[in-house]
Parts: structure tokens; C-alpha cells; sequence
């Protein structure tokens, strides 16, 4: 296409109205209620991070932080919801690893992870654990290891779904044995957990917001964290890598998208709000209780979630693909 003066002077009013348009949309924003989509049920991992951050967001924006639970699909519901939602900053997704695991996981996706969103903040970073049954034999990580490979065809091993980050936690941990466990989805980690505690299943890897308050009870033995270094809430845990695992690390991370073409003006004022709503205390201690952490400011941009969700989409497609895992 060859630019006339003509095109060129349409192109720049165009521009100056989107941006006009923008600003005037920014400085009365926001004026309703805002919904934060979570793909998870409520009184799951996820939609615990998302009601601590909704309550605080609240008091900073002067309007209500909703949390809306659209659940189905292994996440991409809620996605692909959002993704096609009016982008007048209204609508925001709260969603964890599976926005880096979906585009493997399911051939066919009515969303791109990658195109599809304006990016606003990474929020916190929580770690797994590894967990048996109060019963089980086994009562550290290294009588585990042994317990596992000598019983491999008897065990079990819950997860919270197909492609969830406790079904990838868990092919790690067997990768690392050596071994081929029977897997048992559940439909999110409150009923893997359930069965966990009845006896049902024998091993689950899950979120720190969801297992510390079973482990300080010792209602199950806990064999590891899965992060690098130990951590606050669980001091006394050992890593699985410290404990014979070398590197082994899963961490469920958290970030927060908007509609694609939802005005800059918009994503910055919403953009801040959520990272004052970071720094409060009332969430950072909610966090802290749960063994979650907060993102270091590097990541509460948009393009530190944007990088951030290409590498762990690099990460995790040749682990799923190798293993021939598909949700549909």
C-alpha cells in the first residue's frame, strides 16, 4: 500500500482519537464493578489468591473486585471467555500455569495465550508439595523413593486434573523414579485432597495454599517442598531437591490478563491498583499464611508476564508433547 499525505493525516486523527479516547476512558475509570474471571472452582488455589487480591483491589479502586467462577476445560473456558469479553477494562482473567500448558495440551483452542490478551502483572508464586497418606510406610523422602519403586504397581497417584499443574508435578516425580504410577484425576485439587485424606489415594502434589493447613496438622506425611529453598511457611519441610531430587522445582505462578485492545491508559491505572494491592498487608500476610510469595517487581509488568509466559510455554510443551499427553 502506498501512504498518501491524505492517508497518512487519517491515520494520525484516528490515532489521536484512540489515544484521546483512552485517557477520557482511564480518568473515569473504573465506574462499575470489575470482574476477575477464575477458570477454577471456588475455594480452589487459584481463586484463593484471586478473592485476597479482589478484597484489597476493592478498597484501592473504589469499586467492587468481583471474582467470577467459570470452570470447565481444563481452564480454557475461562479463557477463551475473557479473551472474546468487551475490553473496557471491566474483565480481567486470573489464571495460573495453564495458560503455558494449554496451547500442548489441546490440539484444537478457540484462544491464543500469546495474542489473544493484553498483559497486566504477575501476582505471587506458590509451591507444591508432595504429600502421602497419613498411613503410608513411608515417612521421609528417601523411604518414599524406595517404598515407591519396590510397590510401583500398587500406588497411586492423585492429581486435580489433565494438564494441571499437580498432574505435571507428578510426571516429573515419577520421571525422577523411574517409574509408571496410576494416575487418578479428580476434577480440582479439593476433591483430590478429600480423597487424600480418606485413604483413597496413596500421593498428591499440590499448592502450599492448599496443603499447609493439612501438614502443620499432620493429618498427611509430607515429603518435600518443590522449590529451590525452603520455605517461610513450612521452615522445618525439606526441598525434594535437597532431599535426593537434584533441581527438581514446579512452582504454580499467577498472572492477570485483560481482553486484547483494552486501552493502555486502562491497563496501567488497573495495573497499579494491583500492585499497591501487593504491597498491603493485609494481603502479603493472607499469602504469607498460605506459603504463597509475591512476584519481585520485575515481574508485576506486563512484559515480565509476557516473557514469563513464553518461557514456561517453552518449558512445558516438550514435557507434555514426550509424553503424549492431550486433553482432547
Amino acid at each position: 500500500m502506498q501512504f498518501t499525505r491524505r492517508n497518512i493525516t487519517q491515520l494520525l486523527v484516528t490515532s489521536a482519537c484512540t489515544l484521546a479516547c483512552g485517557l477520557a476512558m482511564a480518568q473515569s475509570y473504573p465506574a462499575k464493578p470489575i470482574s476477575l474471571v477464575v477458570p477454577f472452582a471456588a475455594g480452589g488455589p487459584t481463586d484463593i489468591v484471586a478473592r485476597t487480591l479482589a478484597a484489597t483491589m476493592t478498597k484501592s479502586l473504589g469499586q467492587t473486585v468481583l471474582v467470577e467462577n467459570k470452570v470447565g476445560a481444563g481452564g480454557t473456558l475461562a479463557g477463551a471467555y475473557v479473551a472474546k469479553a468487551n475490553p473496557d477494562g471491566y474483565t480481567f482473567l486470573v489464571h495460573h500455569n495453564g495458560m503455558s500448558t494449554a496451547p500442548a495440551l489441546y490440539r484444537k483452542m478457540s484462544f491464543n495465550p500469546l495474542t489473544d490478551f493484553e498483559y497486566v502483572s504477575q501476582v505471587v508464586d506458590v509451591p507444591m508439595t508432595l504429600l502421602g497418606r497419613k498411613d503410608l510406610p513411608a515417612k521421609n523422602l528417601s523411604e518414599l523413593s524406595a517404598y515407591v519403586k519396590a510397590n510401583a504397581k500398587k500406588i497411586n497417584l492423585a492429581n486435580a486434573g489433565l494438564g494441571a499443574v499437580s498432574h505435571l508435578c507428578g510426571m516429573l516425580f515419577q520421571q525422577a523414579l523411574g517409574v509408571d504410577l496410576t494416575t487418578v484425576p479428580f476434577s480440582g485439587t479439593a476433591p483430590a485432597m478429600n480423597a487424600l485424606l480418606g485413604g483413597q489415594v496413596d500421593l498428591l502434589c499440590d499448592q502450599t495454599t492448599q496443603t499447609t493447613q493439612h501438614i502443620k496438622a499432620g493429618t498427611v506425611n509430607m515429603y518435600g517442598v518443590t522449590t529451590k529453598q525452603r520455605i517461610k511457611a513450612l521452615p522445618d519441610a525439606p526441598t525434594l531437591s535437597e532431599s535426593g531430587m537434584k533441581d527438581f522445582e514446579v512452582l504454580v505462578w499467577h498472572g492477570v490478563y485483560a481482553p486484547k485492545g483494552t486501552p493502555a491508559a486502562v491497563i496501567e491505572k488497573f495495573g497499579s491498583a494491583l500492585r499497591a494491592s501487593l504491597k498491603d498487608p493485609a494481603f502479603t500476610a493472607r499469602m504469607a499464611d498460605l506459603g504463597a510469595e509475591i512476584v519481585p517487581e520485575s515481574k508485576q509488568t506486563p512484559e515480565g508476564l509476557r516473557t514469563w509466559l513464553q518461557s514456561e510455554i517453552n518449558k512445558w510443551g516438550p514435557v507434555i508433547r514426550s509424553a503424549g499427553v492431550y486433553a482432547d
